[in-house]
């Protein structure tokens, strides 16, 4: 990620945004976490790109939800039972969800549309959603930096590859249990 930066310079901090756009905690925090050891990285600079980018996608989205309403989910049905959490979570939290949604894990990329599907008022979900992207980018960044300055460059490289195989594991797992149990469910 270091040699990213160094050799892309500011086309970096428009991947990270881009990144934001759609997802992004841990390429965020996998950023700030090399700048921290190895350098090259602005925290402040990384900060705001991805504060944009996160609020840039969550606008784009909830204006997707206000626009197409439920139409638009329907093309997607995995989607679907995220959307109807999102809206019952929107519904019940109201405020504290919009500012939260980010953190929580399989409704982010659905929240903001659910916001407009039901209907909330553009302007203040806009306020909500700025003060929310800002709030998960600065905890993201900073939480990245502060591992990447504990751990240091060689620990935080062998944790990064703990991870990635420690998650491709659990994914090679799933899928091999999915398909036993596909295979049981089988009439004989």
């Amino acid at each position: 990620m270091a040699e990213l930066w160094a050799e892309w310079g500011g086309y970096a901090y428009a991947i990270a945004a881009l990144w934001a756009f759609f997802e992004g905690e841990t390429f965020v925090l996998a950023a700030a976490a090399v700048g921290a050891a190895a350098g090259g990285i602005d925290p402040w600079l990384l900060m705001v790109v991805v504060w944009g980018g996160s609020f840039a996608g969550d606008q784009t989205w909830f204006f997707i939800g206000r626009r197409y309403g439920p139409g638009a989910l329907a093309r997607f049905p995995r989607c679907q039972r995220n959307a109807a959490r999102a809206t019952e979570m929107l519904h019940r939290h109201g405020t504290l969800f919009v500012l939260g949604f980010r953190f929580l894990y399989g409704i982010r990329n659905v929240a903001a549309a659910a916001c407009g599907l039901a209907g909330m008022e553009y302007r203040r979900f806009a306020i909500l959603n700025f003060i929310g992207a800002g709030v998960w980018a600065s905890s993201f960044v900073a939480a990245g930096w502060f591992l990447g300055s504990w751990l240091g460059t060689e620990r935080l490289f062998y944790l990064i590859c703990a991870v990635v195989f420690t998650l491709l594991g659990l994914l090679v797992a799933r899928n091999l249990l999915r398909r036993r149990a596909a295979r049981r469910a089988l009439p004989a």
